[in-house]
């Protein structure tokens, strides 16, 4: 019998990357529209999925408009330090968090700053830095030095030794690579109230199977136009460099989205993007083994054969 499939069902099986234009579409044209906590308005489905074969160097970078890579890479490699304060990331060139302390700021000085005005002050000043730069607990500091305590005596408890996911995961990896506790974790209930955030890729789990490393992350909240993006890259970064430090090959990624949403406001990037067919790919090249998973540089990683078509700009609710 004669195969009834047609060319764009070809690229559709051939291409990782119309999983997600599929979700963009079903959201937009099918999802719950509801005010959310920014003000802004969403449309929303619950539970989604995207799954991605890392072997042979591949990244699911999209490619119906331009992913800035070395920015997700480096808010990555910033998460590994467990520092919190924006201020090594501003100094890098990397904006993406800067309108939550700003808002911050504005809110609680009455200062018309703008937000360009205010990174700039956070690079140039330590002190204000110091002051208004810190996002409290978020993400690296549970990755690496998630708080414990312990007794001091008649009911009273003080800080004790911070753990290390991170390394925690790496060396279960290595001496017992069939565990179902391969876990980093990001949600912190009783320190949520302190972070200018909350984790929204907050677990990841990783799974050993025939010497390949995969990857299942979780994510309760999703903004598909642009946080998902930056999201599959940084899981796919942590794989690959969890891979290389336990002598793994890389595997299968696979997200998981609880409320993914996309932004009443962001409908002409919707649009735009839509409109496009993805095509080509990205390599990651780790050029070098650090001695630990804290010891890589942004010019450890080189991405090639990766020609996205161009840039669509959004705005960012906060």
């Amino acid at each position: 019998m004669a195969s009834t499939a047609t060319p764009l069902d070809s690229r559709r099986e051939n291409h990782w990357e119309w999983q997600y234009l599929d979700l963009m579409r079903r959201i937009w044209e099918q999802g719950d529209e509801r005010i959310d906590r920014t003000g802004v308005g969403t449309r929303a489905v619950f539970g989604a999925q995207i799954r991605f074969d890392l072997s042979a160097g591949a990244m699911p970078l999209v490619t119906t408009k331009r992913v800035y890579w070395k920015t997700a890479a480096r808010e990555f490699l910033w998460f590994l330090t467990g520092e919190t304060n924006i201020r090594p990331l501003v100094q890098q060139g990397v904006k993406i968090w800067n309108e939550w302390p700003h808002a911050n700021y504005v809110k609680q000085t009455d200062d018309s700053l703008s937000v360009e005005e205010f990174a700039a002050r956070i690079a140039e000043d330590e002190a204000f830095a110091a002051q208004w730069g810190d996002l409290g607990p978020v993400y690296g500091k549970q990755w690496v030095d998630w708080p414990t305590y312990e007794p001091a005596g008649e009911g009273l408890f003080r800080p004790g030794p911070g753990i290390n996911q991170v390394q925690q995961v790496v060396d279960s990896l290595r001496t017992n690579p069939g565990s179902r506790r391969h876990i980093v974790e990001g949600w912190n209930v009783a320190e949520l109230d302190r972070m200018a955030l909350p984790p929204c890729h907050k677990t990841y789990q990783f799974h050993v199977g025939a010497g390949r490393l995969n990857c299942l992350l979780y994510q309760r909240s999703c903004d598909v136009a642009l946080g998902l993006p930056f999201n599959l890259f940084g899981a796919a970064l942590f794989t690959r460099m969890l891979a290389q430090q336990c002598d793994l090959e890389p595997g299968e990624l696979v997200w998981m989205g609880g409320d993914t949403h996309l932004y009443l406001n962001h409908g002409a990037l919707v649009e735009a993007q839509l409109a496009r067919e993805p095509s080509g790919g990205g390599n990651l090249v780790i050029k070098r083994r650090p001695e630990s998973m804290f010891d890589y540089r942004i010019e450890d990683f080189e991405v090639t054969d990766y020609a996205p078509q161009s840039h669509i700009a959004a705005p960012v609710a906060v």
